[in-house]
């Protein structure tokens, strides 16, 4: 999934706010403006994230690129194929990115020197407790049932839907079924948060420092960068990750054993491609919807 981070904090955290420059961000409009900027994203990306996790789930001994995948995918079960488990996603990246926004914003405050700024250690450091926070909360058990019906059609196709995916799971192998894949999903999630993040500030404060205009362009194009070097410094979680939230659910050795039986130390950027897709416009997409919402409340 998709991972966001928010403007620099400046001045004190209060109890009732989340301070944010010179504005105050109450935590229920910090929860929202996450969520629905969250919602927005996944929608619109989500048919990458579907190829991305395809080409990583395994390949019962056919290779196949990120195109090919596409095409066999269309040509066998049509356009509307792309959006299988989407909706659980959605929801998902709409409750983790709420989360995420609050917790990050909080730590940020605690971190944070008298004038507001953060250093970029303590940037990762936020970005890290954040995603681990949101992993628990949020993120495994929809990232669980999201691979777990992906992978299901491309075999007997056992989900009739979502909800009758999670009925097979938990009768199967009960409520921690849907934990299935925590620790891997637990690093890639912090990894990831800590590195977008941290990218994120360091890039924020570089323009503040150039006077640079602190605009949506400016912003798309920040979350961009960062979601560039988040993909490839954090890959290897994400591969791992899905291979463990199978239909079937795997180890994480087991995981880790089977991806370089299969492709070698290269299969761990599996689907690479379409993540970094997905990331550079996710970031610019989230970054811009989260700060139009905060403008148009505050005005």
């Amino acid at each position: 999934m998709v991972s966001s981070s928010s403007p620099m904090v400046a001045g004190t955290e209060t109890p009732s706010k989340v301070v944010r420059g010179n504005q105050q961000i109450s935590p229920f409009l910090s929860l929202a403006a996450g969520g629905i900027a969250g919602g927005v994203e996944a929608t619109i990306t989500y048919p990458t994230e579907y190829l991305k996790t395809r080409s990583q789930l395994r390949s019962d001994g056919v290779a196949q690129g990120i195109f090919r995948t596409l095409q066999t995918i269309v040509k066998g079960e049509g356009l509307g194929a792309l959006y299988t488990g989407c909706s659980t996603l959605v929801i998902g990246t709409a409750f983790k990115a709420s989360v995420r926004f609050l917790t990050f914003d909080s730590i940020k405050a605690a971190l944070a020197d008298s004038n507001g700024k953060l250093s970029a250690g303590n940037g990762i450091l936020a970005g890290m407790a954040a995603g681990c926070i949101e992993s628990v909360v949020a993120v495994t058990p929809t990232e669980r049932l999201k691979t777990a019906l992906i992978d299901d059609t491309k075999k007997a196709k056992r989900f009739h839907s979502s909800t009758h995916a999670i009925k097979m799971i938990i009768q199967e192998q009960g409520f921690r079924g849907l934990y299935k894949g925590l620790a891997s999903t637990t690093m890639k999630q912090s990894a990831t948060s800590g590195v977008r993040m941290g990218s994120y500030n360091f890039l924020k404060e570089i323009a503040k420092s150039g006077q640079l205009p602190q605009n949506s362009a400016m912003t798309f194009s920040m979350g961009a960068v960062a979601g560039t070097i988040t993909v490839y410094a954090t890959q290897p979680f994400d591969t791992i990750k899905t291979r463990t939230q199978s239909a079937k659910g795997a180890k994480t050795i087991d995981a880790l054993r089977s991806i370089i039986q299969e492709y070698g130390v290269q299969g761990f950027w599996k689907g690479s491609t379409m993540r970094l897709l997905r990331l550079v416009v996710s970031g610019g997409i989230v970054f811009s919807v989260y700060e139009q919402i905060i403008l148009l409340v505050k005005r």
